[in-house]
């Protein structure tokens, strides 16, 4: 396979250019004057490993020279079709991919493009490409990691993404689905829509909008029950329709949207009270709000932001700002749920935290399992602990972890177990002076208190929160808070991909272009 040998010295063209856009662009003149060293060639031969040879169609463009054509996307922040255009008529784009600026033929295809993208997902050589930038780090005397603390300090956080896909109510996501089959199923015939919605028994599909057929008062509860009856009679028979069709029929197209349906009457509907079906009471755990994007689920980052669709993840060396590891999971999932992969990107380029900086949505994770039994150290905001309606909260009993007791504020001392509901003695509880202040429970009952797993940590935390030198290392945590909104700057709100794994490789991409953009600031131009 030919590989990407790029020239290193800049021509004088080049060098003019370089320094015309280096003021609000300056990773261009960055990635121009360390391309070579970025796909050195033991990466490329990385890279190399993701094609097997058959003897057999056009030979591929070289994989680093792809590469790089996907960084310099992310920079720029532009679709498939136009980062194939700027590459025969930006002398930027030309500069940074070694295409001569008299050449106004595309460096490659929209489909190359997308075909190479699909094969660095499959072979996770996404992730392997934010490994290259922190090793490039590495490489730089600009980073000395000799002279770095050798307590190695990593903060986590997240931050919501909002699905490319559309969020859709039941009976749009059922009239999603249905036209979606039809329209498989007319590709799949060389039949027109309509006549498809005809011969399948569908016709409400044939309108321009489900609910535009329906043509109904969406006031009156008798007339959207009745049009979801009728919504779900026609999709069934075109469910039976397809049924009697030959096995062929049934490719991967309509398969999915079929899949799709009965998933949305699954989780959204239920037996109406005088048969028929209506809209479930409630909603169904790990409900689907999106056709085109199966992973796309409502969740929240706070009790006043909602998320529709996903929540990304990300690990800082905080002595070096450098991102170490990236996750991205459905915005219905717990923070906790990323430490895994998180953990496993660090440990892949051999990061272990002496020191591990989180918010306390993190605090059951893998991640503080591991840093606690290295005997590391966990930097976090504890749980508040308070009262409600003014009385004594759980941090004014004395907790003794290593006794396994806690004292009452007047005195009265219990004996508890980890995850525990703690009651203390009604009859010393009854007639205790300081009852008022500390529980409004019935006469005869004492006052509980609820024992978490990890109280030895708290009890660190409150004391770390406690003592202004403790204050100032919670607030180191800003470190990872100021990456993610460089990400979200760059990105914006939206998420470009569909799916959970392609979302992943937009944001490994990201940081990688992140970390170069933090390489570059340390590294004096010549």
């Amino acid at each position: 396979m030919e590989r990407w040998k790029p020239e290193e010295k800049l021509s004088e063209a080049e060098e003019k250019l370089v320094k015309k856009v280096e003021k609000n662009r300056k990773l261009v003149g960055f990635l121009r004057r360390h391309r070579h060293e970025i796909f050195g060639d033991e990466f490329q031969a990385e890279l190399e490993t993701m094609y097997r040879d058959t003897g057999q169609g056009d030979e591929p463009l070289p994989p680093a020279l792809m590469c790089m054509v996907l960084l310099v996307q992310a920079y720029f922040q532009v679709g498939d079709a136009e980062a194939v255009w700027r590459s025969s008529t930006d002398n930027c784009w030309k500069t940074l991919l070694g295409t001569e600026w008299t050449n106004h033929e595309p460096a490659f295809s929209q489909g190359g493009l997308v075909q190479f993208r699909e094969r660095l997902i499959r072979h996770d050589m996404d992730r392997r490409l934010l490994e290259r930038t922190v090793e490039l780090a590495k490489q730089t005397r600009e980073f000395d990691w000799k002279k770095l603390p050798k307590t190695l300090r990593v903060a986590v956080d997240s931050r919501p993404l909002e699905g490319a896909g559309r969020v859709e109510d039941t009976y749009n996501l059922l009239g999603h689905a249905g036209r979606k089959i039809v329209e498989c199923m007319a590709k799949l015939m060389d039949k027109k829509y309509e006549e498809i919605c005809k011969l399948s028994g569908a016709p409400l599909l044939a309108g321009p909008s489900i609910k535009a057929s329906l043509d109904i008062d969406w006031n009156e509860p008798e007339q959207k029950a009745d049009a979801m009856n009728r919504l779900c009679l026609e999709l069934e028979s075109l469910s039976e329709w397809i049924a009697r069709q030959p096995a062929e029929m049934l490719t991967e197209g309509p398969a999915k949207y079929l899949e799709a349906l009965d998933q949305v009457k699954k989780q959204d509907l239920e037996p109406g009270p005088k048969g028929g079906v209506q809209i479930r009471q409630g909603v169904a755990e790990d409900r689907r709000i999106c056709i085109e994007d199966p992973d796309m689920r409502h969740g929240r980052k706070s009790k006043s932001q909602r998320v529709d669709g996903f929540k990304q993840h990300i690990a800082t060396h905080l002595d070096t700002g450098l991102i170490l590891a990236c996750a991205v999971l459905p915005a219905n999932r717990p923070e906790e749920e990323a430490a895994p992969e998180l953990k496993e990107g660090m440990e892949q380029m051999g990061f272990k935290p002496d020191e591990l900086y989180i918010d306390r949505a993190y605090m059951n994770s893998e991640l503080v399992e591991d840093v606690a039994g290295r005997n590391g150290t966990i930097v976090c905001r504890p749980w508040k602990g308070q009262g409600k309606q003014g009385l004594f909260g759980k941090r004014d009993f004395d907790i003794d972890v290593r006794k396994g007791t806690i004292t009452c504020p007047a005195g009265q001392i219990e004996q508890f177990e980890s995850g525990q509901v703690v009651e203390f003695d009604p009859e010393i509880c009854g007639p205790c002076r300081r009852r008022a202040q500390c529980t409004k429970a019935a006469s005869g009952r004492g006052r509980t208190v609820t024992m978490g797993d990890n109280e030895q940590l708290q009890g660190k935390l409150r004391a770390l929160q406690g003592c202004p030198s403790g204050r100032a290392k919670l607030r180191d945590r800003v470190g990872v808070e100021h990456g993610l909104a460089h990400l979200a700057n760059r990105q914006g709100p939206r998420a470009r991909y569909m799916g959970t794994r392609k979302n992943t490789f937009d944001l490994c991409r990201l940081a990688a272009i992140q970390n170069l953009e933090t390489i570059a600031r340390r590294i004096p131009v010549n």
